[in-house]
């Protein structure tokens, strides 16, 4: 079915996903309302200040750079028009309890010598892993990531066709058991394994075809955007607004309205009271379980049940203003435990009385942008996953008494990193410090079970099996984000709006679109 660009469309939500949904549709011609209940724009990637330092409270990995310049490009733009974005070399740093500190560069000579000098011959069998991760890489681009899954006739091109035992095999095996079939060293295979975490799993529960993301940070290599992440966010409300969309923050969107099960508007509450805004099509990028139990009836909900389901992980950020220059920190450093088993576990809800991971990852991003922090000092970010469970309680950023549990939690994790980094001034110096916590993530984002990202990345929560971006019961609405097809990742979430679009226009290819 497709829709008339004449259309009046109703996008729920201003993260990343509804600012490029509202961007697209705008530039095609459709009329555009987006409506925000946030008395700011971004969603999740968001920003903070505080006496004189500024912090990026979401996404800070700049990976897979083909996704943001095909969206710039159907935008009238080019990444580099929008923004300064800065090479990492290293792209990061790895510390863990034991082992001695290792810096990783971007490109496979490099990745291999970094495995030879770990585990003598050790870098030929990671090129052919690399090699097999970069094709898995490609394949999803060109296959599986923009789509509709509305036809088969895309997967049976002879790309695909050739390939099913390799497909067979990357979706039966898990990453880990990929990853610890080529590398025995530990490093190496935390380097390999912990991208699972960026698709909010864990690597015994990830398909191998996951590789593909040991190609966008170890081949393709990782960028920083000077100003902090947030500039993405105000270049892209910008592009939309210019397009013609209306953007409107502090509107809470509490019912979508429907007629004879079609889409008739959204009713919504601001400060002013209630009013129903009327729509065409209606694109919701809320998280999906709010999106069906809280603003449809039952009997036009799409999902049956979600007692299957798996939400995925949650987190503790800390945001901390240090009065040092931290130089063992790089501006991206994963700090990890020797044996992560017990974290996986944690995280996973099977570690009774302990809810989070010791594995976790810090950004001084003040290393590439010294804007961001007062002169010889460090504005300093950690990720530390959490079960899924808005139980653990909330942070100080955006509430005035903070859980006891998320701060107590913070505390151990600062003198853990400080400890592996070997950077004592990261607990003594800390003068500036704000924290959210999952209940953050469920108050803020509507996220289910207090999810930070979105539904995880298994088996049976990846490609056409994570469901699709229609509804199956009312006529105009659409979805999408990091809980429906393609994924969690500010990447693929651009990719989830341009999919909107080929929804509208009954597209049914694989291929991205060359233009609006």
């Amino acid at each position: 079915m497709s829709y008339s660009s004449a259309s009046a469309v109703v996008v729920i939500g201003g993260g990343v996903t509804g600012l490029a949904t509202a961007g697209l549709a705008a530039r095609a011609g459709y009329h555009v309302t987006l409506v925000e209940k946030l008395p700011e724009l971004g969603g999740r990637v968001g920003t903070l200040t505080g006496d004189g330092y500024r912090w990026d409270t979401g996404p800070s990995w700049w990976l897979m750079p083909e996704a943001y310049d095909h969206f710039f490009e159907l935008m009238g733009t080019s990444t580099a028009r929008e923004l300064d974005l800065i090479d990492l070399d290293p792209a990061y740093r790895v510390v863990t309890d034991s082992y001695p500190p290792v810096d990783v560069r971007t490109g496979m000579d490099h990745v291999a010598a970094l495995a030879d000098s770990l585990e003598p011959g050790a870098g030929d069998k990671l090129r052919a892993y690399l090699d097999e991760a970069s094709l898995t890489y490609r394949v999803a681009l060109s296959t599986f990531l923009y789509t509709t899954f509305t036809s088969v006739k895309p997967f049976l091109d002879k790309e695909i066709t050739t390939r099913i035992p390799l497909l067979i095999r990357l979706l039966t095996r898990s990453l880990k058991d990929d990853v610890e079939i080529n590398v025995a060293h530990p490093v190496l295979r935390m380097l390999l394994e912990y991208p699972a975490v960026f698709v909010a799993t864990r690597p015994d529960r990830a398909p191998s075809m996951y590789k593909l993301l040991s190609h966008t940070d170890l081949i393709a290599g990782v960028k920083y955007p000077q100003g902090g992440y947030y500039q993405l966010i105000r270049r892209m409300a910008a592009l939309a607004e210019d397009n013609g969309a209306t953007l409107r923050t502090g509107t809470v969107v509490t019912r979508i309205v429907t007629a004879a099960d079609r889409v008739t508007g959204v009713q919504v509450l601001t400060e002013a009271g209630e009013e129903t805004i009327p729509a065409d099509i209606v694109v919701s990028t809320a998280d999906l379980h709010h999106t069906e139990t809280a603003l449809l009836p039952p009997r036009l909900r799409s999902v049956r049940s979600w007692r299957r389901k798996d939400p995925g992980i949650s987190s503790i950020v800390a945001l901390l203003g240090v009065a040092d220059p931290l130089p063992s920190l790089l501006h991206h450093t994963l700090s990890l435990s020797d044996d992560w088993s017990p974290d996986f576990a944690a995280i996973s809800g099977e570690l009774p009385g302990r809810e989070h991971s010791r594995s976790v990852y810090v950004c001084k991003a003040s290393a590439t942008d010294p804007t961001l922090a007062p002169q010889g000092c460090s504005n300093i970010f950690i990720l530390i996953p959490t079960r899924a469970d808005p139980s653990i309680g909330c942070g100080s950023a955006y509430n005035d008494t903070p859980s006891p549990t998320v701060e107590a939690i913070v505390d151990e994790i600062i003198e853990l990193v400080a400890t592996r980094a070997d950077a004592p001034a990261l607990a003594s110096k800390v003068e500036k410090r704000f924290t959210i916590g999952p209940a953050d993530f469920a108050s803020r984002y509507n996220s289910w079970q207090a999810s930070s990202i979105g539904l995880a990345h298994t088996l049976w929560q990846s490609a056409f099996l994570r469901g699709k971006n229609e509804s199956s019961k009312v006529k105009g609405l659409l979805c999408a984000g990091g809980t429906t097809v393609p994924g969690v990742g500010v990447p693929l979430c651009l990719i989830s709006a341009e999919n909107v679009i080929k929804r509208l226009r009954g597209d049914s290819t694989s291929a991205p679109l060359t233009s609006l």
